[in-house]
């Protein structure tokens, strides 16, 4: 401890000045220095070095999840959420800002650390004052909170080890991860594990429909949130919409929650910086960087929850069996099978590493801002066996979700255009010289003929979005909301026309 208090090794005392004559004739002999010193009286006795009284530790974390086992299961032969043995060198607990319980001030000639704890806080709040308009003192808060009153300590949010080392990446997680929760869905035997998005203080969150519903093996699965400091809460399911795999739960009591910022994915550029936040294999508050890989993308997902639309989109040559290779990023057993419906989703596609259990979560910009709901993994091998990251990973536009959450907490379900058109790739149309949705045949009295479709247009774009098959149009055509106008440009005989619609709305 001495290099840290800046105090004399112990045993020793500075040698005493040996008096000599004014003016001697000649130099004395040199005494010893053994007779000349003064005794060294040793330092009284300090106690050992330990955490002040009424501070308390820091908690020690739980055991990682072994291989092969789900997200969230307990070790064999333990009890769930058993104490890990305490770790040989325990870590101290990083000091409030606001001094509350901290051990007394060491001279002033030795305060590197507490001064470098203050210099990350300040230049987590340059990195995230520039990007998100937040204060040092917010920043501090979250990366360093103040003990809570109970006699427990609630775990770290984010942890800074190296306070000259904090990056933008740091600052966002410190904004991002409050918002974010743990949600485990279990019914009977059955359970498992995802993410959720804070929307507002009193708890409502959005989260995809194959979490809560154990991708559409129950309705009524119990439900258990954990937010970011540690707290465990009971929550009910305010409704679904498996037509987007959308949900929002009510987080039973809760209030002074930290809502997610929304941003307009419609501004995004493909190259843009992306930060997911969730709960991969049941790790809360994981947070993973990437960009924005590309816009305007489209998958086709097998779900067990997807109604029958009524509404085909045939031309599935090319896909790697029902839903492709595309599958949700299931946080519980094995992964759904290609057999039942498919659902078509507009997505975001990004590099950030996404896994199991990132379902649900935040995927948010260099602002911290949500820019999509996680909801979707590539995989290489396309069906069976188990999913993980290989780099494509996909989100539900912010733009979709929160249009889809506001009316589930207004009314508890959400709506979706209806074209009233049967579609087919237009690449797999014998004769076809162009890429888009080839229309087939048409409803009577549905939006596509009052906007004038016929059999034999292909539809190029929807509101601006090319459309380069018959996914890309189902999916744009369900992000929209029943009643809503819409404008469809489409080829005729290779000339180039557009034409508004209102659309029908999906049963």
């Amino acid at each position: 401890m001495s290099e840290i208090n800046g105090d004399r090794a112990e045993g020793t005392t500075p040698a005493q000045p040996v008096n000599e004559p004014a003016t001697p004739p000649r130099p004395a002999p040199p005494v010893p220095p053994a007779a000349a010193a003064t005794p060294p009286v040793p330092p009284a006795p300090r106690p050992p070095y330990g955490p002040p009284a009424g501070y308390t530790a820091h908690p020690v974390q739980p055991p990682r999840p072994s291989y092969g086992q789900y997200a969230g299961q307990a070790p064999a032969g333990s009890a769930f959420g058993a104490a890990a043995a305490p770790a040989t060198h325990p870590t101290q607990p990083t000091l409030p800002l606001d001094g509350a319980g901290a051990p007394p001030a060491p001279p002033a000639s030795k305060r590197r650390g507490g001064a470098g704890i203050i210099a990350g806080a300040v230049v987590v709040a340059l990195l995230v004052g520039g990007a998100a308009g937040l204060g040092g003192a917010y920043v501090g808060n979250q990366l360093w909170p103040a003990p809570a009153a109970t006699g427990q300590a609630a775990p770290q949010t984010v942890t800074v080890n190296n306070p000259d080392k904090v990056n933008a990446t740091t600052a966002i997680a410190a904004k991002v991860v409050p918002s974010v929760v743990t949600i485990s869905a279990s019914s009977g035997s059955s359970g498992g594990t995802g993410s959720g998005v804070i929307l507002s203080a009193d708890g409502y969150v959005v989260t995809n429909t194959h979490v809560v519903t154990l991708d559409g093996a129950t309705g009524d699965a119990d439900l258990r949130v954990t937010t970011s400091d540690g707290h465990v809460h009971d929550a009910a399911l305010v409704g679904t919409d498996p037509i987007y795999d959308l949900a929002v739960i009510k987080i039973e009591g809760a209030s002074g929650l930290t809502p997610i910022e929304f941003a307009d994915s419609s501004a995004l550029n493909v190259g843009d910086q992306t930060v997911a936040v969730g709960s991969p294999l049941g790790l809360s508050n994981s947070v993973t960087t990437g960009i924005v890989s590309a816009l305007n993308r489209s998958i086709e997902i097998a779900s067990s929850a997807a109604p029958d639309s009524g509404e085909g989109d045939e031309g599935d040559e090319g896909q790697d069996g029902p839903g492709g290779p595309f599958f949700f990023d299931f946080g519980q057993g094995p992964r759904q099978g290609s057999g039942g419906e498919s659902i078509k989703i507009a997505v975001i596609q990004t590099d950030a590493a996404i896994n199991p259990g990132n379902s649900g979560g935040a995927l948010v910009d260099s602002e911290g801002r949500l820019i999509g709901v996680n909801v979707a993994i590539a995989t290489a091998g396309g069906g069976g066996g188990e999913a993980g990251n290989i780099g494509v990973g996909f989100a539900i536009p912010s733009s979709i979700a929160e249009r889809v959450a506001n009316e589930i907490i207004e009314t508890g379900s959400a709506t979706h255009g209806l074209l009233g058109a049967s579609v087919m790739s237009a690449a797999y149309v014998e004769g076809s010289t162009i890429t888009g949705a080839y229309i087939d045949s048409v409803v009577a009295g549905g939006a596509a003929e009052q906007g004038g479709l016929k059999e034999g247009d292909i539809v190029t774009a929807f509101n601006g979005v090319p459309v380069t098959d018959s996914v890309d149009l189902t999916a744009q055509v369900r992000a929209a909301a029943a009643g809503s106008k819409a404008t469809v440009t489409y080829v005729r005989d290779g000339d180039t026309y557009s034409t508004d619609v209102t659309l029908g709305e999906l049963q």
